[in-house]
């Protein structure tokens, strides 16, 4: 829909839809977002249908003029379009139930092409259409999210797989942080040489961390996943420090394992962050168990009534440093009762930075019973980006403290 192609709206059903296959064992080739133009439909399908074994459209089945995909599709595949009683009775019983009256264009929405099997929508209006051609099939499903996912689960996700032979292809991913992706890759070399070729490895970098998927196909998931578990454990024990957890655990989540696993607590204690970090760890379920509670002491005044940082320090380090971030860090233990805590200062930007201290400038301190750390970072210029870097920094600090890891 040209909704999807101006940015009005994310297309967040081909992600949805892209799990979900892949998890069925299918190998999904491309996302294709186009206009609502009958040229770009048949031109879309042509290409698609030229290499792959299923197609599935989103959107297009409404009642308004621009709702063309049905019609479209039905000329694709020499079929008129004829009413389906069922569907008007269907959708009359809904619109009266919903306090409307059926219009021409509801009732249009009765028309089906001729031919095709109907995929029943028991949650909204527009059904969804399977049709065939030389062992090829095209679903067109409707576009809103809630009723696309429901119509796949209710009727799809058995149909599909006892339609196509299908392997499933499996996957592990390993949560990684702490590292970039070009020193990961220097340090896993020599383990990607000896992988199986039928084992497919991919980075996947995102702020803060990186995603390392193994994949593969198979018929046995008892097998594959043996076959994925050697694999980890050889990369276990080539990056053991900056392995912190698997498919898609949040960094934070690990704190709380190590929290939970020590019968501890931990509190924060932020600026440039401003309660980020604190944030990530109140999303976790359960987190009232370990998490005592965080101070955002974005000015200096808050940091001295509220931690306990000396004026002196401020005076002599300023509050981006880490003599600063050290009495945060020690400051909150103290006086939120906490066995650990990390402390944020810095420059987020864009503005605010100087020639000693430049946009980016971030201090963290980790403390604990047995220990206090300070370290230094230099981010980007980017707010937003050294906002989240720095929370996962901070995090990290404390999980690799926890660890025994910092002297390395």
């Amino acid at each position: 829909g040209d909704e999807l192609l101006i940015g009005q709206i994310v297309n967040t059903n081909s992600a949805w839809l892209a799990a979900e296959l892949t998890a069925m064992g299918f190998s999904v080739r491309s996302h294709l977002s186009i206009s609502d133009s009958a040229g770009e439909i048949t031109s879309a399908l042509d290409s698609a249908l030229g290499c792959c074994e299923l197609v599935i459209f989103t959107g297009g089945l409404g009642p308004t003029n621009d709702d063309i995909t049905k019609k479209v599709l039905a000329d694709y595949f020499g079929m008129k379009m004829v009413l389906s009683e069922a569907l008007l009775e269907r959708l009359d019983r809904l619109l009266q139930n919903a306090g409307f009256s059926m219009n021409d264009k509801n009732r249009e929405q009765a028309m089906i092409p001729e031919g095709c099997s109907i995929i029943e929508n028991s949650h909204g209006t527009a059904p969804g259409m399977w049709f065939e051609r030389g062992g090829r099939v095209v679903i067109s499903l409707p576009g809103v999210p809630r009723e696309m996912k429901g119509i796949f689960g209710d009727q799809l996700k058995e149909r599909l797989p006892a339609f196509f032979s299908l392997d499933r292809i499996v996957y592990r991913t390993l949560m990684l942080t702490g590292i970039a992706e070009a020193v990961l890759a220097g340090k896993l070399e020599d383990f990607e040489a000896q992988l199986d070729p039928a084992i497919s490895l991919a980075y996947l970098p995102s702020i803060g961390q990186m995603r390392l998927r193994l994949g593969m196909r198979g018929s046995d998931d008892a097998a594959i996943n043996a076959r994925l578990e050697t694999e980890i454990a050889k990369i276990r024990e080539i990056v053991p420090k900056y392995i912190y957890g698997e498919e898609n655990e949040p960094l934070a989540a690990a704190l709380g394992r190590l929290m939970s696993g020590r019968s501890a607590t931990m509190a924060t204690a932020e600026s440039c962050t401003g309660g980020r970090a604190a944030a990530g760890i109140t999303a976790l379920p359960g987190c009232s168990a370990w998490f005592r509670g965080g101070v955002v002491a974005y000015s200096n005044e808050v940091k001295v009534s509220a931690l306990g940082v000396e004026q002196s320090v401020l005076d002599e380090h300023g509050a981006v440093s880490g003599e600063t971030v050290v009495q945060m860090a020690e400051g909150a233990r103290k006086r939120l009762g906490a066995d650990y805590a990390v402390a944020t200062s810095g420059i987020a930007g864009p503005d605010g930075g100087s020639e000693a201290k430049p946009v980016g400038t971030v201090w963290i301190a980790a403390a604990g019973p047995d220990f206090t750390v300070k370290k230094k970072f230099g981010f980007g210029k980017n707010r937003e980006t050294n906002i989240e870097r720095a929370t996962a920094a901070a995090y990290n600090m404390l999980r690799l403290a926890m660890l025994g890891y910092m002297g390395d």
